[in-house]
């Protein structure tokens, strides 16, 4: 007899492998290309009934998807943010962290993309909380003289953007060490006390 946890981890567990099986398709494919069907061929399930019955439609599936390269990007990044404090220092940690997620996890960029490019973004929520947490840094910065006074919300956004920009380019082939050594220059430049 099946527990209630143990129907509700195989229950994320199938989630968890539609949307690992949806970036896939996404970075391969293309979102046109990105139908029930070629999930279910690449997920190896038997009837895309399995996807509808876990998503009520392709947007809600979407939007586990962009929630899972969340997920996935924290857990790469939590290690190397932990492993530094200060705020210069965990600027730096940021930059480099995400730069290294987007080098070694091309599909998910890809996937997200291609999302964003054909529908209204699934992600706004999240992006919100990533500019949040951005802001809390710089104002954590600033507070103890480590950053000079800026608009924390405008330097979230701009840093955000600038690393959403260089996706394309780090997959394309741009060295990622030096993309993000110029990001932490450029930045680091932009928000340091004193300049």
């Amino acid at each position: 007899m099946q527990t209630s946890g143990t129907r509700r981890e195989a229950t994320e567990a199938r989630r968890a492998q539609i949307a690992s099986a949806t970036i896939a398709v996404l970075a391969e494919r293309g979102y046109a290309e990105t139908t029930f069907e070629a999930i279910c061929e690449h997920a190896g399930l038997s009837s895309k009934r399995l996807i509808s019955y876990h998503f009520s439609n392709k947007e809600q599936l979407f939007e586990a998807v962009v929630r899972q390269v969340i997920t996935d990007a924290a857990a790469f990044m939590r290690p190397t943010l932990d492993a530094v404090s200060g705020a210069n220092a965990q600027l730096e940690a940021f930059i480099r962290a995400n730069i290294a997620f987007i080098a070694a996890h091309p599909e998910h960029v890809r996937a997200v993309q291609q999302i964003a490019h054909n529908q209204a973004f699934a992600g706004d929520h999240e992006r919100d909380a990533a500019i949040a947490r951005l802001v809390a840094l710089f104002a954590d910065g600033q507070r103890t003289g480590a950053f000079r006074a800026f608009d924390s919300v405008l330097m979230s956004t701009a840093l955000r953007a600038s690393i959403d920009a260089m996706a394309d380019r780090i997959v394309d082939g741009l060295d990622p060490g030096h993309c993000a050594n110029e990001l932490v220059e450029i930045f680091g430049r932009a928000t340091r006390a004193g300049f």
